[in-house]
């Protein structure tokens, strides 16, 4: 199975008044999830925003989740985007073929 991610938003910080208009988003919390169907793993952070006066302005009580993904995106950029997945790629293959591990003690009997 494919490694499979899923973007989330957690909050968003805004302004409330800016170039008149009303709570306008300035920070995005986000977080990745990770799986590869049997283990998880996840990668968090946050995105500030800049606006800009003129471009298309969606009110804060019409933003979707995939208004405010789209917009984490883009100003993340393809390179951000791809080091959050590989990062998750690593995680999810140490997850299924660890490195070290912890053994009972040969001593201790059950």
């Amino acid at each position: 199975m494919n490694n499979i991610y899923t973007w989330i938003v957690d909050s968003l910080d805004c302004f409330p008044n800016l170039d008149n208009q009303s709570n306008v988003v300035s920070n995005i919390h986000w977080r990745v999830n990770g799986t590869d169907g049997t283990n998880f793993a996840t990668v968090y952070g946050s995105q500030p925003l800049t606006y800009e006066a003129g471009n298309t302005f969606i009110s804060y009580q019409n933003l979707t989740q995939e208004n405010v993904i789209s917009w984490l995106q883009v100003a993340m950029g393809a390179e951000q985007m791809a080091t959050i997945q590989t990062s998750l790629a690593n995680q999810l293959a140490i997850l299924s073929n660890p490195p070290i591990v912890t053994l009972p003690l040969p001593w201790i009997t059950k």
